[in-house]
C-alpha cells in the first residue's frame, strides 16, 4: 500500500505533456525544416564525406559532348593495376627479351626455367602472359601460386589431376577411362605421391606438351617440398618427359632461389627478371595513356621514370595516383604537379608499412642526415636488390653516410654477397628515401 501511494504521488506530480506543435510551427521557432541529404547543398551534412569517384556497376552514360567522370575513372582503373599482375598481353610493357628467352628455353632447349628477380619486377605479369601465349600454342598449363605451407603431394596431385588421362601413352583415346574423363591423377597411389612415381607417369605424357608453373616459390618455407621438386626435375630430364618445369620466386640469384639446384645445374635454366629500362617504363605509361585517354605532360613522365628507378610496381603506383589526381582537378593531362602528389602518397603509404622498429632505424638517420644526402645510397640500393657496396675507393663522403645508415641500423652488413656489402634492413627504406629526395 505505501509504494502504491508513493507512485501515485510521483505521478501526480509529474507535470501533463503538451502534444507535439506542428512541423511548420516547429520550423519557425526553431529554425529551417530538416530536410533530406539529397536536398542539402554540398559541403552539408553526409555530402561533405569522400565519395566514391566511380560506380562499381560499370555504367554510366555521358550526353553528348559531356565528358563522364565515372567512365573516365573506369578506364584510370584498367590502365594502371600496380597491385594485381597484368593479365592481357596488349598491356603487358617491356620484358620482351626476358618473355623471348622464357619461350625459347621451353620450346626449342626443353629445359626447366627458374626466373628469380627483386619484389615488383612483375614476375607475376611475366608468367600470366607466357601462361596465356602457352596456352595458345595448345600446351597444358598448370599455375600454381606457392605458400609457407605448400607440399609436394597435394601440389603436384592438382597438377596431375589437370592432364587427361587421353594424353597417358598407356591408354587409348577411345578407352572407357579416357572417355569419361580420367585424368593422371587417377593413377596416383593414395599414399604420398613420391618424385620418382610422379617423375615416371609424367614420363607418359604423349601427343601434348605440359608445363607446371609455380610461382612465388620462395614462399614456400619446407626444405624438403623444394627437394623433391629438384628431385622431379631430375627424373623428367633424365626420362625427356614432355613435362616441363618453371619456376619464380624473389631472390638476388639463382642459388638464393633453388638451394638444392647443384644437382640439376644442366638441366635448369636462370632468368633474371631485372629493373625497366627507360624506353620500357615509357612504353608502360604509354599504354596507360591509350587504355586511359589521359596524356602524361614530358615533364612528369621524366619524373614518374626517374622516381620509379625501374620498378614497374613503383612506375605503374605513380602513374595510377598522378593520373587520378588529374582527375580530381578534371583535366586530362598529367602534370607535374600531380606527380608530386602521387609521390607523396606513395611515401606514406611506404612509411607506414614499415614496423615500428623500422620506423625508429629510419628517423634515427634522418635525424642525422637527409634525404637529399641519403638519396644515392636509396638509389643503389634500389638497383641493386637492396645491396650496397662500400668498396668504393676515395668517396669519404659516401663513406660517412653509408656509417651513418650503419648506425642507426638503417643499412646491416650482408657477408653473403663479399666483403664491405650492406642491405637495407627494410626494402621500404630505401624507396621512402629516395622518393623522398625526387619529392625534393
Amino acid at each position: 500500500m505505501i509504494w502504491t501511494r508513493f507512485f501515485s504521488f510521483r505521478s501526480a506530480r509529474r507535470p501533463v505533456e503538451q502534444p507535439a506543435a506542428p512541423l511548420a510551427a516547429a520550423a519557425v521557432r526553431q529554425g529551417p525544416m530538416i530536410r533530406r541529404a539529397s536536398e542539402l547543398p554540398e559541403g552539408e551534412g553526409p555530402e561533405a564525406l569522400p565519395r566514391f569517384r566511380s560506380s562499381a556497376s560499370d555504367t554510366g552514360r555521358a550526353t553528348r559532348g559531356e565528358r563522364n567522370p565515372n567512365q573516365a575513372r573506369l578506364k584510370l582503373q584498367q590502365a594502371f593495376t600496380p597491385s594485381q599482375p597484368v593479365q592481357d598481353a596488349k598491356r603487358f610493357a617491356g620484358r620482351k627479351e626476358t618473355l623471348a628467352a622464357v619461350i625459347r628455353a621451353v620450346e626449342e632447349q626443353h629445359l626447366h626455367s627458374v626466373i628469380f628477380g627483386d619484389r615488383g619486377m612483375g614476375k607475376t605479369s611475366l608468367l600470366h602472359v607466357f601462361s596465356r601465349l602457352a596456352r595458345e600454342a595448345r600446351y597444358i598449363v598448370r599455375y600454381t601460386s606457392c605458400s609457407e605451407t605448400s607440399e609436394f603431394d597435394p601440389v603436384f596431385r592438382a597438377c596431375a589431376a589437370d592432364i587427361p588421362l587421353l594424353y597417358h601413352s598407356d591408354f587409348d583415346p577411345t578407352s572407357e577411362a579416357a572417355e569419361r574423363g580420367g585424368t593422371l591423377a587417377d593413377l596416383l597411389p593414395e599414399t604420398p605421391v613420391t618424385p620418382v612415381q610422379l617423375g615416371e607417369i609424367f614420363a607418359r605424357v604423349s601427343g601434348t606438351r605440359v608445363l607446371l608453373v609455380l610461382d612465388e616459390f620462395d614462399r614456400a618455407h619446407s626444405a624438403e617440398f623444394k627437394r623433391s621438386i629438384a628431385e622431379l626435375i631430375k627424373s623428367l630430364s633424365d626420362q625427356s618427359a614432355r613435362v616441363q618445369i618453371v619456376i619464380a620466386g624473389v631472390a638476388g640469384n639463382l642459388s638464393e632461389l633453388f638451394e638444392h639446384i647443384p644437382s640439376i645445374r644442366r638441366n635448369v635454366i636462370g632468368i633474371p627478371v631485372t629493373n625497366m629500362n627507360e624506353e620500357e617504363v615509357r612504353e608502360m605509361l604509354s599504354i596507360g595513356e591509350t587504355t586511359s585517354g589521359l596524356t602524361f605532360a614530358e615533364e612528369a613522365r621524366r619524373t614518374v621514370i626517374e622516381a620509379a628507378q625501374g620498378s614497374p610496381y613503383v612506375a605503374g603506383l605513380l602513374a595510377q595516383y598522378a593520373a587520378s589526381s588529374t582527375l580530381d582537378r578534371e583535366q586530362e593531362v598529367v602534370e607535374l604537379h600531380d606527380v608530386r602528389v602521387a609521390i607523396g602518397r606513395v611515401m606514406q603509404e611506404s612509411k607506414v608499412r614499415l614496423s615500428p622498429r623500422s620506423q625508429f632505424h629510419l628517423n634515427l638517420l634522418l635525424s642525422m642526415s637527409t634525404p637529399a644526402a641519403m638519396g644515392p645510397i636509396a638509389q643503389e640500393g634500389l638497383r641493386a636488390f637492396g645491396l650496397v657496396n662500400a668498396a668504393a675507393a676515395g668517396d669519404a663522403d659516401r663513406a660517412a653516410l653509408i656509417a651513418q645508415a650503419v648506425e642507426a641500423r638503417v643499412l646491416i652488413p650482408d657477408n653473403s654477397h663479399g666483403a664491405d656489402n650492406f642491405r637495407f634492413a627494410d626494402d621500404a627504406i630505401a624507396l621512402y628515401l629516395w622518393l623522398a629526395r625526387c619529392a625534393g
